[in-house]
């Protein structure tokens, strides 16, 4: 057996994965793949592949590109989740704002530097036109969890997550819903770390084909809709509306993707320079 752990936020997103381990899907292939869950996002996974904490994670698509120009030596392998992820942009319930335009120049609560969180309230904020250097101004908050506790305390005016993991919490009357940015890339990708991919790459393939093989028929697994309300204290008419806009991958990440991405974080500021291509992404080798 070869030993992999994994990362990934504990989403629905990512419930696949966990199919696949109850199944003993990777075991029959003869891997021990192990998940480890990081309510931080992609700042903290990011942070773990560095360290070497993780072989691999699932990861926000942006968030990963600019940690790898800025020296995380890992690439990305494929595309999980090729449709945009939807961001919320919330406040607390007793908020004064009512609209993102009232939001320029307050205080966005983010899980960390380098998270989904911090680089789509650039996007947003250049959505607004705002001025990137003077409008926007941070308050780290760690996690979800922190933003639940924070942002009613007045720490942070506003904080962007996956519209529906935080539904739940809209409707109980602890956030406000005041608009939505969705990345103009694909949302999720797989990456791991370069040495890995040099000493077990043959496994790195099979672990993706076995998830590959799940996502493919994920949406038509039976009570699938029940299941996800269930474990993620959803309603079911979220659930299958969330279902309905997502879409899972197999493929890599385009050419044009990946320079839509660069050019957008350069035009940000978020990143110094471009980088190759084959800097940022593998490609598995065909055997003829």
């Amino acid at each position: 057996m070869k030993n992999f752990l994994i990362g990934g936020v504990p989403e629905h997103f990512n419930l696949p994965w966990y199919i696949a381990l109850r199944d003993k899907e990777f075991q029959k292939r003869g891997i021990n793949l192990r998940w480890k869950d990081y309510p931080g996002g992609t700042g903290e996974m990011a942070q773990a592949l560095r360290e070497k904490e993780i072989d691999m994670a699932v990861i926000l698509t942006e968030g990963i590109v600019r940690d790898i120009i800025n020296g995380n030596p890992c690439k990305i392998v494929q595309v999980f989740v090729k449709s945009p992820l939807l961001w919320g942009i919330h406040v607390a319930n007793a908020s004064e704002y009512e609209e993102v335009s009232d939001l320029r120049g307050t205080d966005a609560a983010i899980s960390r530097y380098g998270s989904g969180s911090h680089l789509m309230a650039f996007v947003n904020a250049e959505n607004h036109n705002w001025d990137l250097k003077n409008d926007l101004k941070f308050k780290v908050i760690q996690d979800l969890d922190g933003a639940l506790e924070g942002l009613p305390k007045g720490d942070g005016d506003y904080f962007m997550w996956e519209k529906f993991m935080t539904k739940p919490y809209v409707d109980s009357g602890i956030f406000r819903l005041v608009g939505e940015s969705p990345t103009p890339w694909p949302s999720f990708v797989i990456a791991v770390r370069n040495d890995v991919l040099e000493k077990d790459g043959e496994s790195i393939k099979a672990i993706l084909e076995v998830i590959n093989a799940v996502t493919e028929n994920f949406k038509t697994l039976p009570n699938i809709d029940e299941m996800i309300a269930k474990r993620y204290g959803q309603k079911i008419e979220d659930v299958r509306e969330w279902l309905s806009l997502t879409e899972w991958s197999d493929r890599q990440l385009t050419s044009k993707e990946l320079e839509n991405i660069q050019q957008k974080l350069m035009d940000l500021d978020l990143i110094d320079d471009k980088i190759q291509e084959d800097s940022v992404l593998y490609h598995f080798q065909i055997k003829s």
